[in-house]
Parts: C-alpha cells; structure tokens; sequence
C-alpha cells in the first residue's frame, strides 16, 4: 500500500493531502489571469490626446504662428509689384492664406514627430491605451487648430492689398480643417518614417517650400510639368476652392468638389499617418 502522505506528495500537495484535492476535483474553477482594462475609444482617446497637445503647443507655437503670418503678408506683399488683379491676384491670396497652413501642419509636425521618435517619446504613447489613430488626429487636430487665425489675417490683408471681396472668406472655416488634415497627415507621416530627425526637418521644409512655389505663383505662369505637380499637392485643392471665390459669380460646384478632394486627400494622409505610427511604435 502506498502512503497516504506520498500520494499527496506525487500530486503537488501538503502532508494533509488537501492540496490533492484542491488540483484533482474538478468542481473547483480554474485559475484564469485578470482580463486587462480595456482600451479606449476613439473619440475619447482623441479629445485627451487633443487637449493635451493644444495646452502644449498654445505655448510653445504661439511665437511660430506670427512668423508663419508674416511671412505670408511679406510673400503678398513682394508679389504685389508683379502683379496687378484677375485670376493672378486670387491664387497669391489663396496661396498665401493657406501658405500658413502648410507652416504649422505641414512643417512643424513634421518635426514634432521626427523629435518624438528620435527622443523615444513614441514609447510614452504606445504604453497607454488608446488607438494608435487617436494619437495622430489629436497632434495633427491641435496644430491646425492654430492656423485659423494667421489665415484669416493673411486672407483679409491680401483682399485689402489686392482689391478683391471678401464676400466668401467664410469659405476658410472649411479650407482650414480639409487643408489642415491633408497637410497634418503628410507631415506626421514624413516625421514619422524619417529615420532620423534631421531628416524629418529637412522634408518638413521641402514640403512647406514645394507648398509656396507651387500654391502662391499663379499656375498660368509655369509650365505644363509644374501645373502637374502642383496637381498631386495635398493643399492645391484647398488653394483653388478658396481661389474660385474671389470670382464675381463662383462655380460653387467646383468649390465643393476641391473640398471634396482634399477632404479625400486628407483622408488617405492620415491613414497614412497612422500606419506610419503603428510602424515606429514597435520598433
């Protein structure tokens, strides 16, 4: 006969055999880990992502939001003595205006997240709980949200400075966010694959540059290879739609189908984007 105290001992139990039992009965539950919190949602993730990047950067990008106006009125102003009105007029105001746009959500986003991967600040993000899409639309949104205002003082300057009507500078609370989107999605995303920072500078600059000469020069002067390059620029179709209400009689068809575009644009950016986070974060 085998011992009662050696029985328990080859099942993993005390000298009292209890913890045989506590092992072999089956009307015991089994141990399971405790289930994780779970993860956020989108819209709340985005509005905690949003708040925190706007304190930061109402701070920090504030001074850079006067140098992007100035540097557009310089632009209109520079342009003034080449030319006089009509449709050149138009597309140096609307370039110019939107030209604010391309500054703070082309240029310096791409730069915040090129330092944020360089610095390992990705890491922080990645260890809280919130969709990886939530973080990219709440930098791009909190940055755009700066441009409102130096684009509405840029477009009113270039409308007094030119002679055009101001009629349909309404137009810009639309101009604004869909530029602002295509624009943030394409910065974040060069910040983001950029492998190293300095690299995240430099095609934050070539963007916002290709964004001046291609959206403040009127396209009736360049040739046919600008024009369609200038075509394949996110902030195009925003240039044009807020251009196309300078007109005495605007086609508000083409209006609302370049604000569909660069909505679409701004879109696909972000998805973009986002892939572009998911692939620095696990690195």
């Amino acid at each position: 006969m085998v011992p009662a105290a050696a029985t328990g001992a080859a099942h993993g139990a005390g000298p009292d055999g209890a913890g045989a039992v506590r092992a072999t009965d089956p009307r015991q539950p089994a141990l399971r880990p405790a289930p994780l919190a779970p993860q956020a949602r989108l819209l709340p993730a985005l509005a905690a992502v949003y708040r925190a990047q706007l304190s930061r950067a109402r701070v920090s990008r504030i001074p850079l939001l006067f140098v992007a106006t100035f540097q557009s009125v310089g632009i209109m102003i520079l342009m003034r003595g080449v030319v006089d009105g009509g449709s050149e007029a138009r597309a140096v105001v609307a370039g110019s205006s939107v030209l604010v746009v391309a500054f703070v959500a082309l240029n310096l986003l791409a730069q915040y997240f090129g330092q944020l991967r360089a610095s390992g600040g990705l890491d922080h993000y990645a260890t809280l709980p919130v969709p990886p899409a939530s973080v990219v639309l709440g930098a791009a949104a909190a940055y755009a949200s700066f441009t409102l205002p130096g684009t509405l003082v840029t477009a009113v300057f270039g409308c007094l400075l030119f002679g055009l009507p101001m009629s349909g500078l309404w137009i810009l609370a639309a101009v604004v966010p869909l530029a602002g989107a295509a624009l943030a999605g394409l910065g974040a995303a060069l910040g983001l694959l950029a492998p190293r920072q300095e690299l995240a500078t430099l095609a934050g600059q070539l963007g916002m540059s290709a964004a001046l000469l291609l959206g403040v020069l009127p396209p009736e002067r360049m040739p046919d290879v600008i024009v369609w390059a200038r075509d394949l620029l996110p902030s195009t179709y925003g240039v044009e739609a807020f251009a196309r209400t300078f007109a005495p009689h605007p086609d508000w068809a083409a209006v609302g189908l370049d604000l569909g575009v660069c909505g679409a644009v701004g879109v696909l950016s972000l998805a973009v984007a986002t892939w572009a986070y998911r692939r620095a974060a696990v690195r």
